[in-house]
Parts: structure tokens; C-alpha cells; sequence
């Protein structure tokens, strides 16, 4: 798939591909597109929702219901609960399914981004995802590499692999044959990679690998791995649904025990022996064929009670034969038993005799009773409500520049108790400015100075934005905001020669004839390296002798000790210049212009932000490739760490991996800052912290940030400029890359699982009061004051409303006032219990009141059952 060097260099055609040889490759290499991770049909993902606890409660309630149905052909109530699922799991889809289109949205546009190419002997400009092996690109500042290739021709060219390597300074690339003898980066210096960016200069590439062939394209399918790790939220509503179905199941076989118990004492239950023994084997056959619906209920009891004993393997398999064997089972364990007291004459002889019509009836009207318990007890409405609260959160958290691709991310990003923040972009606005510049008072000069000998430009398409390496349009930008211009600065220097940046002299430098008359040559580097080569400095008085050296650098040392970066400026008048002149010969008794101390601005919003998730006990820690000193004083300014702060809360990558495990976990917990952070530093540091119990959420935007994205139990993709590979494994899209959106987003969680803790207790509370009503109705003559149609109206339909309110409630910023909840609690409080069971008895005191004063004659009518309904209603 990867074309060799002596290959490429017999095969090379400045004239490029022609439209059969393009064909060709395609069909050979493949198209430049990545393979996305494989995703579900849109109906799996739509039979996904059917995992949620709360719904399939509701499938087993509506099984049992239509079961019913079918022997008294009152259908009504199966179908209610049915299009209770149905109204659930269809908002909770479309939401997703929604999102899932703007994501793709989002990568189509990048495969679209317009590529350079020469194609037949001539130059065109085709779209990234149609580049193919082979294929000769030109690249320039400002450029996204398309593909992997090799390079045969550069000028000054340096790429940024921050998204493969997460290393943010730039690499020099040069072809094979001008390859620097002291490159020590990942990949070689004749390479360019899918994914990376030209920040300065320009040069022609030949395509070698495409799509998944490139570099890019094989850590994408290793990086995005299922984790398997369960939302808090799912967590509790698990906890939640196995509670009610464990009371609920308790609940209704002992009422169906009692009313048979007050059947037969009162004489409205009468069976024969023989009958019985029919009966008994009737209900055995039953129990087994439906052992797969109950027995998970009786684990879920035992597990609520602290047991370690695990369901069977058997009863783990949703597989259709797995459920069709206990039906065959029970069918004989029915069968065989009738067959064998048949024969041995222990059954009546004729089967219309088996089992009476009356006692038949009681019994179905018994189970039906017992169904009715198990629907009052489960909340149909608040699986509903959860994906309401989920799809309003997630559509009102898309306005705010927060777009969710995974519907539980809006919570669990409320539950977070930690946040692994980047540097670049989300806590700076990654924009190098000027922050101090030292020149004398002569604006035209120090502009020539600085436009001459750079290779920066300023594009102006609404806004102003550098080309180029991002230090050199700090420059430009700075001479644009002193009103210089620096177009007519560079046209008015007549350049004789230049010299590149090497990592060797550490300094640039440009020869020619300036617009003041004079040859001039200009230099500008590592101020140390620029100031030891001049004895004299230009002052607002004129050239004079420099009068301390070491207060100089005194000065400069403290920019850097803030983070800053440093460029020293010089020039020296009529150097003794010829054709094969060494710049080191000629950069000598140098006349000091001044310097610059250039920084990435912290975003204005970011330090309100830290100290609003420092408030909320949210752990903030920033996880950068930059170096120890940058990111400690940027950690400073945005009040992440202090002056009181030890050495603990700082570590280096190269650090951290020397630590065994116990050591990192440790650490884990004081850090504040990681610095010079690799990718699998950032994914081991979220492991250990979840191991700790710690919820994460973290911040990327490059290739090599999917691992530690993935892994996080929210992944935030910063922008719509992040990788394929870093979108793809987030859970949300941070699209204007602030912090302060990632504050917003952890507001939305947490204001999310109040409101969804307040369409609980409200909907408990009714439905304690009903199953009071329902229990307790059978013993005062009512067997169903409440039919399981009234409920589903009452839980669906009436709570909906409610369900709507507490939905789209507003969030509250008071609620960054508190600490992370504990992902591991109930998610009823004890506050919320209280609640519920002294509001409850209320209820159903009042109701039950009613219902005695309705009957007092002793006959209760349809009409009477109606009004007590409605006034429960």
C-alpha cells in the first residue's frame, strides 16, 4: 500500500496522474476516506433503547397484560402499556439518531476540504476525499496534509503533528536527500502525515498511503474501543427498577396468597381435591415456562440484599432458543403430571370439571389484580420523562455550543468529579499575541525589521487571522495593531539573501537593501543566542553601547519564567556580504533592536470557569504537551493552582510512567498539573482515576487524544477543527472550544438529575397511594377500584404533562454551589423517602376514606368507580 523511495523517485512525473492512472490507483489503493467505526442499523440502535431498566419492566408488564387479554378479551390495557414503549423509546431515538446526522454532518464537511493537485500537466484542486496514491500535491501555510507522502521538494517547510504525536512545536521537513542530521521526531523528516498541518512554508508531497493505510487511519480503528463502562444515571435507574420490581413481584404474590386465602375462608373459592391437584400442576407448569421472567427478579432481591450470588449462564442468554426451552419445559412439567393423574385417576373425569368456570374466573381476576399491583408500582411515566429531560437538555445544550452525540453524556457529565483538561484552545485561545515588546521609538524600522524577515502572512477574509507559523503572525499582528502596515514594510526591503532557522543557531536572518538607503541585515532568534552577538543597542537616542548584558537577560529570564516565548532582535549596517558569505561570519558586532515576550492569551472566561467548578467541588486538572514552566504559570493565572501548592500537585509525562501503579494512583488523586503529557500518560490517568471511583470527563482534539476520550466516561471533542478520529470517540462536541461551555455543560447534568429526582418523587408518591389503593380495595369489596387502564391514564398520559415541566425546567446556577453527588446513591434520598411516605399515607388515608363513604350502601356502581377515578385523577 506504501509506495517505496527508489520507486517513487523512478516513477516521479512532475506532470502527475492522468484520469486513467487515477482510476487505477483508486482501484488499487482505495479511496481517502477512513473506515468509521461500524455502526449499528438504525433499527438496532432503536432496539438499543429496550436495554433501559425501566422499560423492560414495562415489556413484562404488557406481556402479562395482553396475556389476560386474551382469555377475557379485554385488550385494552396490554395495548396501553405497549404505546407507553413505544412513546419512550421513539423520543429517546429520534433524539440520537438526530445527533448522529449533525456528526456526520460535521465530517463530511472536512473530507470536502478543497486539495492542491497537479493532475495531467496541469494544476486543479479537488476534494480531500478523492486524493489517491500517487497523486502530486502542493502544500502550503494553512494547509491540512490529506494523506500520507514523501516530500521531493520543501522550502522552509514546517508541519505541526500535534494530532498524531502531541507534541505542539512545529517539525522541520526537508526531502530525503537534505534530511537534518539531528532530527529526533517520531517520523522522518522526508514524511508528511494525513491529519497534520503546514504551518510555515511550502513544498510538493507524492502521495504514498491513503484512507486507512495512513498513519491516522490505523491508530483510529485500535484507539475507539468499547469500555463498557455503565452511566451513573443507568446505574440507578438499574438500582431503581430492580427495587420496584423486587416489591412489586413481592407484593403481588402475596395478595394473590391472601384473596385465595379469603376465597376459600369465605367459601367463593371451592375446589376438590382432585381439583387442587389440577390446579397446583397448572400453576407449576406456568411458573416454569415464565422462570426466565421471574427468577432474574428473585437475583435482583437477593443482590439488593447483599448477596454475592450470581444468576446462572443460562438465565444471562437473551437468545430465542433460550427463551423457548423453559416454555417447552413448562409445557412439560404441565403435561406430564396431568397425563400421569389421569391415568391414576386423580382427575375428574371430564376436563370441563378440571377447573370450575367460577373458581377459573376468580383466579384470572386474582392475577389480574396482582398485574394491577405491579403497574401501579412501576412509574411508566418516568421512562418517558427521562428522555425528555434527556432531549430537552441535549437540544438546549446544542444552542449553547455543546453538541451531544450520546443522550447520557447530558447527565453524566453533571456527576463528573473530575475534569482532564487541555491547555491550547480550551484554557488559551490559541492565538499567539505580543504581550511585551521592547523596541526603541522607531515604528518604521522595527517594522521593517520584523516584516522583512519573516515569512508569515496575515489572511483577511472577514477576519484577520496569521498564515504561518503562528509566533511570526504574532509579530505581523502586533505591527498591525501599531497602525504599521507590514506588506508595504517587506516591499519596500529589497532582500539580497536569507537564511532559514536552524535548530543549530537558533536564529533567522535577512539581507538587503532597506527602504532607509542602507544594506541591512536582520536577525531575529533565541534572544540569548541574538544578544551574545552584539555590542551595541539601538536606544530612542541613537546606537550606543550596551550597558549591562546580564540586566538584559535578567529581564527576558522573567517573561520566561511566566511561559512566555522570547525572540531577540538585531541588525548590523553594510556587512561585508558575498555570494558564498556563512551568516555566521557576517552576524557578528551586531547592533541589539529589543525583543518580544509572545503568549497564547488565556480566554477570558476560563479563570471564572475553573473557580465555578473549584466551587463545585469538580476537580479540574490540565493535562498538556507544553512545557513544565508554560503550563505551571498558565495553571497559575487561571487560579488552577497557588503559591502554597507543593511539588506533588506538578508532574512531567516522563514522571508519571516511571511511577508503578499504587505510586500513579496516588499521584493521580494530588496532581494538578501533567506537563509534556503523551497520549497514553493522559488514557493512564484517567484509568487510575476512575479506578478511584472518580467520574471523568475529558478534553481533545487530536488523533491521539481518542484512547484517553474513550475511555473517559464523557469524552469532549474541542471543536469542529478536532480529528475525525477525536469526534468519533467523544461523547459531546465543545464547538466553540471554551471551558466555560464544559462549566455550562456540567450545570445542565446536574439541573438534569434533579429534575429527573423531582419526576420521581412525585410519581412515587402517587404510585405508593395507588398500590395502597389497590392492595387494600380487594378487602373492602372492590377488586380493582383502579383498573390498569385508569392507571396507565393516570401514570402516561396525566404525569406526562407534569413530566413536561420538570423537563424543561431551567437549570439552576445553584446547584454548582454543591458537591458531585455520590455516582453510587440511590437515586431516591433519604429527604426523597421521607417525602414520599409521609405524603403517600396521606393519600391513600383520603382515598381510601372516599371509597368506604361511596359504597356505604354496600353496592359501589360504575358511575361511583368512575368519580372516584376522576377525583384520583
Amino acid at each position: 500500500m506504501t509506495l517505496t523511495y527508489e520507486k517513487e523517485k523512478q516513477n516521479l512525473r512532475i506532470r502527475g496522474l492522468t484520469p486513467e492512472e487515477v482510476l487505477s490507483h483508486r482501484q488499487q489503493h482505495g479511496e481517502n476516506l477512513l473506515t468509521p467505526p461500524e455502526r449499528d442499523s438504525w433499527w438496532s440502535l432503536y432496539l438499543e433503547k429496550y436495554e433501559d431498566p425501566i422499560i423492560r419492566i414495562l415489556v413484562v408488564a404488557a406481556i402479562a397484560s395482553i396475556a389476560i387479554g386474551l382469555v377475557n378479551g379485554q385488550y385494552i390495557e396490554g395495548i396501553g402499556i405497549i404505546i407507553a414503549i413505544l412513546i419512550a423509546t421513539t423520543v429517546g431515538f429520534l433524539n440520537e439518531y438526530k445527533a448522529s446526522q449533525e456528526f456526520d454532518i460535521l465530517n463530511q464537511v472536512n473530507n470536502e476540504t478543497p486539495v492542491k493537485v497537479v493532475r495531467d500537466s496541469k494544476y486543479t484542486t479537488i476534494p480531500k476525499q478523492e486524493v489517491v496514491v500517487g497523486d502530486i500535491v502542493l502544500i502550503e501555510a494553512g494547509d491540512e496534509i490529506p494523506a500520507d507522502g514523501q516530500l521531493f521538494g520543501a522550502v522552509s517547510l514546517k508541519v505541526n503533528e500535534s494530532s498524531l504525536t502531541g507534541e505542539s512545536t512545529p517539525v522541520p521537513k526537508v526531502p530525503r536527500n537534505a534530511i537534518l542530521a539531528d532530527t529526533n521526531t517520531p517520523y522522518t523528516a522526508d514524511k508528511v502525515l494525513r491529519g497534520t498541518t503546514v504551518v510555515d512554508g511550502h513544498g510538493t508531497v507524492k502521495i504514498t498511503a491513503v484512507g486507512d493505510d495512513t498513519e491516522i487511519g490505523k491508530t483510529a480503528q485500535a484507539a475507539i474501543a468499547d469500555t463498557d463502562e455503565d452511566t451513573p444515571l443507568n446505574q440507578q435507574l438499574d438500582q431503581l427498577s430492580k427495587l420496584i420490581g423486587v416489591l412489586g413481584l413481592a407484593i403481588a404474590i402475596l395478595l394473590d396468597l391472601a384473596l385465595i386465602v379469603r376465597g376459600i375462608i369465605t367459601g367463593e373459592f371451592s375446589l376438590t381435591g382432585q381439583q387442587w391437584y389440577f390446579t397446583s400442576i397448572l400453576a407449576m407448569g406456568i411458573l416454569t415456562a415464565l422462570v426466565r421472567v421471574w427468577l432474574p427478579i428473585v437475583y435482583d432481591g437477593l443482590e439488593l440484599a447483599g448477596s454475592s450470588l450470581k444468576p446462572p449462564a443460562w438465565l444471562e442468554n437473551n437468545s430465542l432458543t433460550a427463551w423457548l426451552k423453559p416454555l417447552g419445559l413448562g409445557v412439560s412439567v404441565f403435561g406430564y403430571p396431568l397425563l400421569f393423574g389421569w391415568l391414576m385417576g386423580w382427575l375428574p373425569e371430564t376436563p370441563s370439571q378440571w377447573l370450575p368456570s367460577d373458581e377459573a374466573t376468580a383466579l384470572l381476576t386474582y392475577f389480574m389484580i396482582a398485574v394491577a399491583v405491579i403497574v401501579v408500582a412501576v412509574p411508566e411515566g418516568l421512562a418517558l420523562s427521562v428522555v425528555l429531560s434527556l432531549g430537552y437538555s441535549m437540544r438546549k445544550m446544542t444552542q449553547q455550543n455543546t453538541l451531544v452525540r450520546q443522550m447520557h453524556a447530558c447527565e453524566t457529565i453533571g456527576a463528573a468529579t473530575v475534569i482532564c483538561s487541555d491547555k491550547t484552545g480550551t484554557i488559551t485561545l490559541n492565538e499567539m499575541r505580543v504581550n511585551t515588546a521592547q523596541f526603541p521609538n522607531n515604528l518604521p524600522f522595527v517594522a521593517e525589521a520584523i516584516a522583512a524577515n519573516s515569512t508569515a502572512n496575515l489572511q483577511r477574509n472577514g477576519e484577520t487571522r496569521p498564515i504561518g507559523d503562528p509566533t511570526e503572525g504574532a509579530l505581523l499582528l502586533w505591527l498591525e495593531e501599531q497602525g504599521m502596515n507590514y506588506e508595504t514594510s517587506r516591499d519596500q526591503f529589497q532582500e539580497v539573501a536569507e537564511w532559514a532557522f536552524s535548530s543549530q543557531r537558533k536564529y533567522m536572518a535577512t539581507l538587503g537593501v532597506s527602504s532607509f538607503g542602507k544594506t541591512i541585515l536582520h536577525l531575529k532568534g533565541a534572544p540569548e543566542i541574538v544578544l551574545d552577538q552584539c555590542t551595541q543597542m539601538l536606544t530612542h537616542s541613537g546606537v550606543e553601547a550596551i550597558p549591562s548584558k546580564a540586566l538584559l537577560e535578567e529581564e527576558m529570564r522573567s517573561y520566561e519564567a511566566a511561559g512566555m516565548r522570547l525572540l531577540g532582535f538585531a541588525y548590523c549596517e553594510d556587512p561585508d556580504y558575498t555570494a558564498d558569505a556563512e551568516i555566521e561570519d557576517l552576524a557578528q558586532n551586531l547592533v541589539w533592536l529589543g525583543f518580544v515576550a509572545i503568549a497564547d492569551p488565556i480566554r477570558s472566561d476560563a479563570p471564572a470557569a475553573i473557580t465555578a467548578c473549584n466551587n463545585a467541588q469538580v476537580q479540574v486538572k490540565l493535562v498538556t504537551g507544553d512545557n513544565p514552566i508554560t503550563a505551571r504559570e498558565i495553571a497559575r493565572q487561571i487560579g488552577l493552582v497557588t503559591d502554597s501548592d507543593g511539588e506533588n500537585c506538578f508532574l512531567t509525562g516522563q514522571e508519571f510512567a516511571q511511577l508503578d501503579d499504587e505510586q500513579a494512583k496516588i499521584a493521580a488523586q494530588q496532581l494538578k498539573v501533567l506537563s509534556r503529557a503523551r497520549p497514553s500518560d493522559k488514557q493512564r490517568l484517567v484509568q487510575l482515576l476512575q479506578d478511584a471511583g472518580e467520574v471523568v470527563a475529558v478534553t481533545g482534539d487530536g488523533t491521539n487524544d481518542a484512547p484517553a476520550l474513550n475511555q473517559a466516561q464523557v469524552g469532549l471533542a474541542m471543536g469542529q477543527t478536532s480529528s475525525s478520529v477525536a469526534k468519533e470517540a467523544s461523547d459531546m462536541i465543545i464547538l466553540d472550544h471554551s471551558f466555560q461551555s464544559i462549566e455550562n455543560a456540567v450545570m445542565w447534568g446536574r439541573s438534569l438529575y434533579q429534575n429527573i429526582q423531582k419526576f420521581i418523587l412525585f410519581q412515587i408518591t402517587i404510585n405508593v397511594a395507588a398500590c395502597g389503593i389497590a392492595l387494600l380495595g380487594p378487602f373492602l369489596g372492590v377488586d380493582l377500584p383502579l383498573t390498569v387502564t385508569q392507571l396507565l391514564w393516570v401514570n402516561l398520559i396525566m404525569d406526562t404533562f407534569a413530566a413536561l415541566a420538570l423537563a424543561t425546567e431551567p437549570p439552576n446556577e445553584k446547584v454548582m454551589d454543591n458537591p458531585p453527588r455520590n455516582a453510587d446513591a440511590f437515586i431516591i434520598s433519604q429527604p426523597m423517602a421521607v417525602n414520599i411516605f409521609t405524603v403517600a399515607p396521606l393519600f391513600l388515608a383520603f382515598f381510601i376514606g372516599f371509597l368506604l363513604y361511596i359504597q356505604q350502601d354496600g353496592v359501589i356502581t360504575v358511575y361511583e368507580l368512575s368519580l372516584f377515578f376522576t377525583t384520583f385523577a
